[in-house]
């Protein structure tokens, strides 16, 4: 049974996490991807994987996610971001971590290596997706689609069977939150993980992640019929494994 607890960053509002902590040893940080929360099969995984190695777990919802306070539509990658840095400062403290991005969580988790870079001592991407908002939404977008984000503020993107609000004031916090033209010099492992068969984001994101990390050992797993979302027992087991070998 996964504990959940409530921190507030304010009055109004509340994060709801996930932190087991193993006195003295390094934590495991996840984040998840977008409109995802932490009822998944991949926190509960590396929740149980740190619980059986002895390590310390966190993971949290961004602000508008699962059961976090806030709107989705107040939301975007700068606020996502910082409350991430908040609770790693409060919970890991000085720390050393292992930080796994899912999806838009692997954005997020670059944005992490700009406040915590000594204390990252590996990285495990899973289908990441940085910038995806001005490549993989605005650029892809029917001038019609864009007119209406402009004049409403707001579009309704359908998905398979899911509808996304994409605001624009998301789009426009998403380029000023850019993260593939930074390079990091950290000699770490950095893995990442990406299904062939994933619709959502290419293959290439992955690609794009490991080109910014100059010094690190670097790795890319393709998982042959693998998805986005790679969360069967199968692919979690793979996931598993490439995250012992970071550590």
């Amino acid at each position: 049974m996964t504990h959940f607890k409530y921190h507030k960053v304010s009055k109004s509002k509340k994060i709801r996490f996930i932190c087991n902590i193993h006195k003295g040893a390094p934590f495991i940080v996840f984040l998840h991807g977008f409109m995802s929360d932490l009822e998944g099969k991949k926190p509960n995984a590396f929740l149980k994987f740190a619980k059986q190695n002895k390590l310390s777990f966190l993971a949290l919802e961004y602000s508008g996610h699962g059961k976090s306070s806030g709107k989705f539509i107040n939301g975007n990658i700068t606020k996502w971001s910082n409350e991430t840095s908040a609770l790693i400062k409060k919970f890991v403290k000085k720390n050393d971590f292992i930080i796994i991005g899912s999806s838009m969580g692997a954005w997020l988790a670059l944005k992490q290596f700009q406040k915590f870079k000594n204390q990252i001592k590996g990285f495990l991407g899973i289908g990441s997706a940085p910038e995806f908002l001005e490549n993989l939404m605005w650029k892809k977008f029917t001038k019609k689609m864009k007119s209406e984000t402009i004049q409403k503020g707001i579009l309704q993107l359908k998905h398979g069977n899911y509808e996304y609000p994409i605001t624009l004031q998301l789009i426009k916090d998403g380029r000023k939150n850019k993260v593939l033209n930074k390079k990091i010099n950290s000699k770490i492992n950095v893995t990442m993980v990406h299904g062939q068969k994933d619709e959502v984001v290419p293959v290439s994101y992955s690609r794009k992640v490991l080109k910014i990390f100059q010094k690190a050992k670097k790795k890319l797993v393709i998982i042959n019929d693998g998805d986005h979302s790679l969360s069967s027992q199968k692919w979690l087991k793979t996931i598993i494994k490439e995250l012992k070998l970071i550590i």
